[in-house]
């Protein structure tokens, strides 16, 4: 019973802290400006605000206008259920492993862009076209990424991957290094970050993401940018899983979990303060050059496949 007792615990600080981790790095983002900031609770009072707004849909809205903001959530939600965050010792790492989990958001995705396109405006056909653009380049990138982990590790299970990287005779090899950068760069594709995408404007020139949700309001709206927090940190902390495992208890006891929770904090904090440093020194990228930007995650992952086989 811990296994299933520690799932829903991280069930429960994904769904509590995400939104935390959106106004941390929004606070940091505002402070690297020189502007002030509403602090690190203003995303839960965004959502409180939703949720309390009646939902107004469209003449032409079908049942999947409806639905997806709900499988959004839940496939997010499944999600953290599946990346071991405070112990490998979970039941769902036997039978969910890494395809599992980029086949999860990429469900999200499709719905989100079929919710994009039902409505009919134009505003919602051109970022559903664009997020499956963008969809095409990274979700062959980050394959190739977790690939050449599990070729480094015997396995696609993170469990798995947690506890052999994080044995003491692991040493840092050049095709986790090559694996580490390409993921790096689809986190921000993935996240719709700068310079892939600027969650922080409604410009119709740049919007990516958020061109498919204009037409959502109220309590679809709140579970649509619940499920955005969660996922930027879930990314976080499949990079903190991947490539930092220090902390991750792989027997439950009840010191390690704690310990666990601790080190996962302190992980995720220091992956937003990186990810503002990236984002304060670039600049949204034009849409043509997202070709470029992707193609380079996936040529740095091919790269380390290429390493396993010729160094290692």
């Amino acid at each position: 019973m811990s296994g299933f007792i520690i799932e829903i615990l991280q069930v429960i600080i994904l769904i509590g802290l995400a939104p935390m981790f959106a106004g941390w790095v929004k606070m940091l983002k505002c402070w690297s400006q020189g502007r002030s900031s509403a602090g690190v609770l203003q995303p839960y009072r965004d959502l409180l605000k939703l949720f309390s707004k009646d939902v107004i849909l469209s003449e032409n809205a079908s049942w999947i206008f409806r639905f997806t903001p709900y499988l959004v959530f839940g496939t997010v939600v499944l999600a953290g259920g599946i990346i071991p965050m405070l112990s490998t010792d979970l039941p769902l790492s036997l039978t969910a492993d890494v395809i599992v989990l980029v086949a999860l958001f990429a469900i999200a995705r499709f719905f989100t862009a079929l919710a994009g396109m039902d409505i009919g405006t134009a505003f919602g056909g051109m970022g559903s076209s664009r997020e499956m653009m963008v969809a095409s380049l990274a979700e062959p990138a980050m394959l190739m990424a977790i690939f050449t982990i599990s070729l480094a590790c015997g396995s696609t299970s993170l469990s798995h991957i947690v506890e052999v990287i994080y044995t003491p005779a692991s040493i840092v090899k050049p095709s986790v290094v090559f694996a580490f950068i390409s993921f790096v760069l689809i986190t921000l594709a993935e996240t719709g970050r700068i310079p892939v995408d600027n969650p922080a404007t409604h410009l119709e020139l740049t919007m990516i993401h958020e061109a498919m949700i204009l037409e959502y309001s109220g309590r679809h709206l709140a579970l649509i940018e619940w499920a955005s927090m969660m996922k930027f940190f879930l990314f976080m902390a499949i990079g903190a899983a991947l490539f930092m495992p220090w902390g991750i208890a792989s027997i439950n006891t009840p010191e390690s979990i704690p310990m666990a929770f601790v080190y996962l904090i302190l992980k995720i904090g220091a992956s937003g303060i990186v990810l503002v440093l990236i984002e304060t020194g670039l600049a949204k990228m034009r849409l043509f050059r997202l070709t470029e930007f992707l193609g380079s995650a996936f040529l740095m992952a091919t790269l380390g496949m290429l390493s396993f086989f010729i160094l290692e």
